[in-house]
């Protein structure tokens, strides 16, 4: 396979470092919504509010390598993503079982991110820009410990929902 010129690295590069910009602000949105919605919940709960403030350096961590290549991150993407990411959560609000509706999408999320992450790595040894790859490598890392502790706890958390749905309690949220 050919090497792709460094022009064409830097530049779907730069893309990427936008929209993971972008969906690192969706899943701050996604995040905000379920916070409201987890009484029943504090271990969910707990969890999400560690992995929002790993959000938001991940947000930083981006900032700063778009910084170092003089370009800015993208407003439309980042409001449009801000904006699917309140809907899909709102979604799931009038749902019975809305905590696991959120447990899986939460899920397949992280694992989103984390491909995203793993793209960028590939493209920043590609195209020798080295300076990110530390920086990438860190937020992949807490993106799949987050997709590892939602896998860890999927049975139980269906569990003690299906237990408080069976003792008549709100088990949703």
């Amino acid at each position: 396979m050919a090497t792709p010129r460094n022009d064409v690295l830097q530049s779907v590069f730069i893309t990427g470092l936008k929209n993971v910009h972008g969906v690192e602000h969706q899943a701050l949105a996604l995040i905000d919504r379920q916070l409201n919605h987890l009484t029943n919940y504090p271990e969910v709960a707990d969890k999400l509010r560690k992995h929002r403030v790993e959000t938001e350096q991940q947000i930083v961590r981006v900032e700063e390598i778009l910084d170092g290549f003089g370009e800015s991150r993208s407003l439309l993407k980042d409001a449009a993503l801000t904006l699917s990411g309140n809907l899909a959560a709102i979604a799931h609000v009038f749902a019975p079982d809305e905590i696991l509706k959120n447990s899986f999408a939460n899920f397949a999320f992280e694992n989103f991110e984390a491909a995203s992450y793993n793209s960028l790595i590939a493209l920043a040894d590609a195209g020798g820009f080295g300076k990110a790859t530390p920086l990438l490598r860190t937020s992949l890392g807490e993106e799949q410990a987050m997709a590892a502790w939602l896998d860890e706890h999927n049975a139980a958390l269906t569990l003690q929902y299906v237990e408080r749905r069976a003792a008549g309690e709100t088990a949703s949220h």
